[in-house]
């Protein structure tokens, strides 16, 4: 090796080492060479999608998904030690979303920069063209279909053939038909259901790893930070930092609002996800959140109900055609319209204070709903409601209650010293208060009372008469 070729190769490592990150450049240990991981340029709105059958387990489906990256095309590469002076660089190209078709297109291409470029360093020119160029040159446009094929099918591939599994044009297809596939050229992925993975894992990783090296201001605290301390919710894209949104989630899962934890920007109802929950809250709150949140979508489901015992309370799936439930943990029979013992098919018992709510219900229940409350409770317990609520209903209008024992009393005529027909309380029917039992008229004739001299109402006359002209029997 001359000491010019080694001078350049050193240099070459070492200015790609300063120009790359080691997730894209990494130098071989033992030999001059190293591995270079190029991620393609792509346009925007760039969708791919994988057409399966059921040697790949995706049972003939479709997949298309729209993505910011794909998996990087991996360059490994050895210096001969006549680098750059007469022999081109030793070199794989692999890719899991490119065919063996397009990829030997690309090593033939590769061979024509090095002839360009002969006598010089050649690996940063190969890098741009693969990362800038790949697409153009291969003659790629979204959505694009990608394929594995193996190589003795891709030997006596077609014209047609190639052009379904998306080869690289007519380079491509020249490269194919007059050389064959290039040995240099390998496609790294086993089935498409992994090369369908290995896009959607990767695609993530790098937009999180793009989010996470800029800055945002968080609309809660007004603060500058990185993303790596933000979370942004996946419907909407707003961001806001963790130590916001911790606090926010604590909160409203304390409070049982499991479904309140929604974007904080006014207006918007994208939700975080459980996994961005349980990577802020403590473990505690993320369990008591899991919790409700299961127990708040049981509820939306009409066929499960839960175990009235307190102790208890496991989710119950409910026939359609019965009311009876058994609790698979306590094996408890119960009514699901009352949460009572199993009664089979007579009506449910009503409690006094379910009386009361159950006739208001019927009266606002549309006729289905009321044929359903008929059938849960029977008609004649409904109708005692109804007849109950008229009774009140007349007694609040028509009746006042005992101050001592609280039996409703109706005034028909007289006067306003009245008697309990239950306990023989007198009480006054003006201002309701309970009168001496030796002299109640005493209270008629009180200048300080409110009912003085309204012992009798005149009808007739439309006034109170005297107490006094009362008692001597002159109020005629």
């Amino acid at each position: 090796m001359s000491s010019e070729d080694k001078e350049a190769q050193e240099d070459e490592l070492l200015a790609l080492a300063s120009i790359y990150d080691e997730d894209e450049f990494r130098r071989a240990e033992s030999v001059q060479g190293g591995e270079t991981r190029i991620s393609v340029d792509l346009p925007q709105n760039f969708s791919i999608s994988v057409r399966g059958n059921q040697t790949d387990g995706l049972q003939n489906s479709n997949f298309e998904c729209m993505v910011c990256f794909l998996p990087p095309v991996v360059l490994n590469f050895e210096f001969p030690e006549d680098y750059p002076s007469t022999s081109p660089p030793v070199f794989t190209l692999s890719s899991k979303w490119l065919s063996r078709a397009q990829l030997t297109a690309l090593c033939k291409r590769l061979d024509n920069i090095w002839e360009e470029n002969r006598g010089s360093v050649v690996l940063f020119a190969w890098m741009q063209f693969l990362k800038e160029e790949t697409l153009a040159y291969l003659n790629i446009g979204s959505p694009y279909e990608a394929k594995i094929c193996e190589q003795r099918e891709e030997r006596s591939r077609t014209n047609e053939e190639e052009a379904s599994c998306g080869a690289a044009g007519a380079a491509a297809a020249a490269a194919t038909q007059e050389e064959g596939l290039d040995a240099r050229a390998v496609q790294d992925v086993d089935s498409l259901s992994s090369l369908i993975r290995e896009i959607l894992d990767f695609d993530l990783a790098q937009k999180e790893k793009c989010f996470n090296s800029k800055m945002y201001t968080c609309n809660i605290c007004f603060s500058e930070k990185l993303g790596s301390e933000c979370m942004y919710f996946l419907d909407c894209r707003h961001v806001h930092c963790r130590a916001c949104l911790k606090d926010y989630f604590e909160l409203q899962i304390k409070e049982g609002q499991v479904h309140c934890l929604k974007c904080p920007e006014p207006k918007c109802s994208s939700v975080a996800t459980p996994g961005q929950v349980k990577e802020l809250v403590e473990e505690q709150l993320f369990a008591r959140y899991d919790r409700l949140l299961l127990q708040s979508s049981l509820d939306l489901m009409t066929d499960v109900v839960y175990c009235p015992r307190s102790w208890c309370q496991s989710p119950v799936m409910q026939e359609p055609s019965s009311t009876m439930g058994i609790c698979p943990r306590c094996n408890y029979a119960f009514c699901t319209l009352c949460n009572k013992t199993y009664h089979g098919l007579s009506p449910c018992k009503v409690t006094a204070d379910k009386l009361l709510d159950l006739r208001e219900e019927y009266l606002e229940a549309d006729e289905l709903s009321k044929q359903f409350l008929e059938k849960r409770y029977g008609k004649r317990v409904i109708e005692k409601a109804l007849e109950e609520m008229e009774s009140q209903d007349w007694l609040e209008k028509n009746s006042k209650l005992c101050p001592s024992c609280a039996t409703p009393i109706e005034k028909l005529d007289g006067c306003n010293k009245m008697t309990c027909t239950a306990c023989r309380q007198y009480f006054c029917w003006i201002c309701m208060r309970s009168l001496s039992r030796t002299n109640p008229y005493t209270h008629f004739q009180d200048p300080g009372s409110p009912c003085f001299n309204r012992y009798v109402y005149a009808t007739e006359r439309k006034c109170y008469l005297p107490i006094g002209l009362c008692l001597l029997g002159l109020a005629s």
